[in-house]
């Protein structure tokens, strides 16, 4: 008899040959990339950092073109997603949720290397929305256990990208098991706002939302599994109800709250580039707003102005630039606020700095009600 793993790998790798088969007719331009030219342009290996980081990088580009190396090891475990201890089989590029975030320029070419180790059970690719042909990526990069892979592809649009693993068959599975992640692609001259004005942020926090469907046993407990194949057939019965158990930012509830606070200054202007790989989601900074904001994540076209609530479709990723005028924590949620306090989806920034009474001031303490 075949174990689930043998089964679902054999599906996936039928599939896959044939949708890699139909993709490659489908781009005959990728027989003609001059290779020689790229091999001429200068290198850079980049060392991915865990999320709400990211890498170090340039805002503007200095000197031409260049491909900038990647590498991505998928990892399977099992990852604990709330308070409760609650544990999820997890599948994840380089062990976090989201992935980490890739930063390149326009013009860029993007180099990356894709491992799937002997010890994970599962098929894995990678699905970038950022680039053109081969299904992003997808059809190229079909890794089965104990191979990798190389892609290549060149950063011709600018803006925040998801991407995500899309193995035939398998595909929503994956990506709500944790292995979506985001690459921005910055215009070479930097960020601009709608009158050509330069941007430049001091700190830039990478937030990627999630929706976990973690079924639960006959007493109500969420249960946990020994494999990703035990996992398979009662998770997928749970995500066909489009009615998520955690809804969290950075892969677990409070993963962003009390010790784990994104930190700024009084005056710090910060980019918040937040991602949702498969539901619409509304970012919300209390006490805040979105002084520039690509809600599309594309920098190509203007940002909207002082924005309250910002969209982020399901399947993309968005920017909003804010500088901070008052010290405090802020919150920083989904605006379905079901899914902030009681599913997962909130973090909190702190900001360090002197209080200004002009923008806002406790005019009376709270007392007794005064007659009129």
């Amino acid at each position: 008899m075949l174990t689930r793993r043998e089964a679902l790998l054999g599906t996936a790798a039928g599939t896959a040959g044939a949708v890699l088969l139909a993709a490659m007719a489908a781009t005959p331009a990728l027989a003609q990339v001059p290779a020689a030219d790229i091999k001429s342009l200068p290198r850079q290996k980049v060392n991915l950092v865990a999320p709400p980081f990211v890498h170090e990088h340039e805002q503007v580009a200095t000197g031409g073109p260049k491909v900038v190396e990647f590498q991505l090891t998928v990892k399977e475990q099992p990852v604990v997603i709330d308070r409760e201890g609650t544990t999820m089989r997890a599948m994840t590029y380089n062990g976090s949720i989201p992935a980490p975030m890739m930063i390149v320029h326009e013009g860029d070419y993007v180099e990356l290397t894709l491992v799937n180790p002997e010890t994970n059970e599962m098929p894995h690719n990678i699905d970038f929305h950022a680039a053109t042909g081969a299904l992003g990526g997808g059809a190229l990069t079909h890794v089965n256990p104990g191979e990798q892979v190389v892609l290549r592809f060149k950063a011709t649009r600018t803006g925040t990208f998801v991407y995500h693993c899309a193995p035939e068959g398998m595909i929503p599975w994956h990506v709500v098991s944790g292995m979506s992640g985001t690459i921005m692609v910055l215009p070479r001259d930097g960020l601009k706002d709608g009158n050509g004005k330069q941007l430049t942020y001091d700190k830039l926090f990478y937030i990627g939302e999630n929706d976990f469907y973690v079924p639960r046993d006959e007493n109500g407990k969420y249960k946990s599994y020994e494999t990703l194949g035990e996992s398979y057939e009662e998770t997928l019965n749970v995500m066909r109800g489009l009615i998520p158990t955690h809804v969290v930012f950075n892969g677990k509830v409070g993963a962003l709250t009390g010790d784990n606070a994104l930190k700024a200054k009084v005056g710090d202007k910060v980019l918040i580039v937040h991602s949702q790989a498969n539901r619409d989601t509304r970012p919300h900074l209390i006490g805040g707003h979105g002084d520039h904001v690509w809600e599309q994540g594309k920098f190509s076209n203007a940002p909207a102005k002082d924005l309250e609530t910002w969209f982020i479709r399901g399947g993309s990723a968005g920017a909003a630039f804010y500088t901070f005028l008052q010290p405090g924590v802020y919150a920083y949620v989904n605006h379905n606020l079901i899914e902030a306090a009681e599913l997962g989806a909130t973090a909190h920034i702190m900001v360090e700095g002197e209080w200004n009474d002009d923008l806002m001031a406790q005019v009376s303490a709270p007392g007794p009600i005064r007659a009129i």
